[in-house]
């Protein structure tokens, strides 16, 4: 068994956490204003739920993510991969941002941002269609027929991690096939997008008697285009599962847990320079 990475002063401090969450204030406000207020209510934030089905194997799971900031590279694959397999042909729609970064300790990292997949997802409260909603699995799930592009979603996410489509997608997607075949159909303009986890891969592997994190036709694209193994996904009630043992080996942490989101994803921080 590796060894457990030794325990050190924190090598993001809250002020590194609170940039790369790229959090404002105006977000926090309208959240809690909105979630407060008449679309808090059970009958709104019930649709998708009621609506949707949650967890097509019928099997208990909770699909989780650990991004190793000491591992990444900057590449850029997982990024171009996520956009090829869901088909994002334009850059300002990424679903998985991308951008190097520098701690207040002097540690420059590569840091990449998918959906966090919040359990407690700011996004779902205020939806006043229920055209998003956490599954019974943990993702957060879309619907885009019933999607009335209010954006409410997209401020209310404290993580930046929605787009708007401003216009019918019709430019070729450059990154075809270097980087994968789109898997998904395109969403039309007027609708808000995220990031999935690739639930399509999801779904379709565990009807197939593949397990998502171990078998790469059911795992998320940006953790199998990764060259060196920084990301690593999986089913965190499964302790033999990647994510579970790379959660329990090391140390992680996940941005603003403050706001009681509980996000998916976790990240291992970058290694401290010798001395």
């Amino acid at each position: 068994m590796a060894k457990k990475r030794s325990s050190s002063p924190p090598i993001l401090s809250r002020r590194d956490v609170l940039k790369i969450a790229g959090t404002t204030g105006t977000a926090v406000v309208f959240t809690e204003l909105v979630t407060s207020g008449p679309l808090s209510s059970e009958a709104v934030r019930g649709i998708g739920a009621q609506t949707h089905p949650s967890n097509q194997a019928g099997e208990p799971h909770q699909w989780r993510m650990l991004i190793d900031l000491a591992k990444c590279i900057g590449c850029n694959y997982c990024v171009w991969a996520c956009q090829a397999v869901n088909d994002v042909p334009d850059e300002t729609m990424r679903w998985n941002v991308g951008f190097p970064d520098r701690t207040e300790n002097g540690i420059d990292f590569y840091m990449t941002r998918p959906c966090m997949h919040c359990q407690e997802a700011p996004c779902v409260k205020v939806c006043p269609v229920g055209a998003t909603w956490v599954r019974e699995d943990g993702l957060v799930a879309m619907d885009y027929d019933r999607c009335i592009g209010c954006r409410y979603c997209e401020v209310a996410c404290p993580y930046d991690a929605r787009r708007f489509n401003w216009r019918t997608p019709e430019s070729e997607n450059a990154l075809e096939p270097t980087w994968g075949e789109a898997e998904v159909e395109r969403r039309p303009r007027g609708v808000v997008e995220k990031c999935t986890f690739c639930v399509h891969r999801i779904d379709r592997g565990l009807d197939q008697g593949l397990t998502p994190g171990v078998d790469r036709e059911a795992t998320p694209a940006c953790v199998v285009a990764c060259p060196v193994g920084a990301r690593v996904f999986g089913d965190a009630l499964d302790p033999e599962s990647p994510v579970a043992k790379e959660i329990a080996e090391h140390t992680s942490f996940r941005l603003r847990e403050d706001f009681g989101t509980e996000p998916k994803v976790h990240y291992v921080q970058p290694e401290r320079k010798d001395a």
